[in-house]
């Protein structure tokens, strides 16, 4: 009898302690995440744009996924449509999230029909249009790190990540654990391709989760500051 009863607690023993366990492996992934690259320090802000809601739209003080759709926006609607379903659907509810895609004035009629592309079920209060003019819209887009440049029409099927101080985010070093261990140079990452689904799902909605959860510790006092920083990169539009 007795021996049933050891056996029975030694059960009862294991089956506590294993969850207590497994929670120790978690807490020290959960405080000592890799957080999100700092690529460059000195983004333009929206001071001289003029929005769709008549509200001023500004990056500062938000997290931003910034995109620049140019004089033709109806010609990127498949760029718009993916950005929808696979960042803006997933991040919608989280604070201070928005996304914001820059447009020159007069078109205002055209991002209408966008909006309805792309607004067929539900209200996209976090995603907002901004006008300016062209020097203006160069002048921010010259502000970020990209190996692109915008096209006669001021437009391009890549987007970037901002975060609230105005930092442009992304990743200094996106070799793949094959490409490290074969000690192929280093390249880094940003700006993400709205055409490449895979690069927007894998990539560009993991960094956003990966820049949420370093505000939320932040606000909890359990961050690690030592997020990296790319000094080194001087140029704009350099190669990495």
């Amino acid at each position: 009898m007795n021996l049933i009863k050891v056996k029975r607690y030694v059960v009862l023993g294991i089956l506590f302690l294993l969850p207590v366990t497994f929670l120790l492996f978690l807490y020290p992934a959960t405080h000592h995440y890799k957080p999100l690259d700092i690529i460059n320090e000195s983004v333009s802000d929206l001071q001289q744009f003029t929005s769709d809601s008549g509200k001023d739209i500004l990056l500062k003080g938000h997290i931003t996924v910034l995109g620049f759709l140019g004089e033709k926006p109806m010609d990127h609607v498949t760029s718009a449509l993916n950005l929808k379903e696979l960042v803006y659907d997933k991040f919608k509810g989280f604070k201070k999230f928005q996304i914001v895609l820059v447009v020159p004035n007069g078109t205002q009629d055209v991002t209408e029909q966008l909006k309805k592309e792309i607004n067929a079920y539900e209200n996209i209060r976090f995603w907002h249009f901004a006008y300016g003019n062209p020097q203006d819209i160069q002048k921010v887009f010259n502000s970020l790190k990209s190996k692109t440049q915008l096209d006669s029409n001021l437009a391009t099927n890549s987007v970037f990540i901002i975060d609230k101080d105005l930092f442009q985010r992304g990743r200094i070093d996106d070799r793949t654990d094959k490409e490290i261990v074969t000690n192929k140079p280093v390249y880094g990452l940003s700006e993400y391709d709205c055409i490449d689904v895979g690069e927007i799902k894998n990539k560009m909605s993991e960094d956003v989760r990966i820049l949420f959860t370093e505000y939320r510790q932040k606000r909890k006092g359990n961050f690690d500051s030592s997020t990296r920083r790319a000094n080194d990169l001087k140029g704009k539009h350099e190669e990495d």
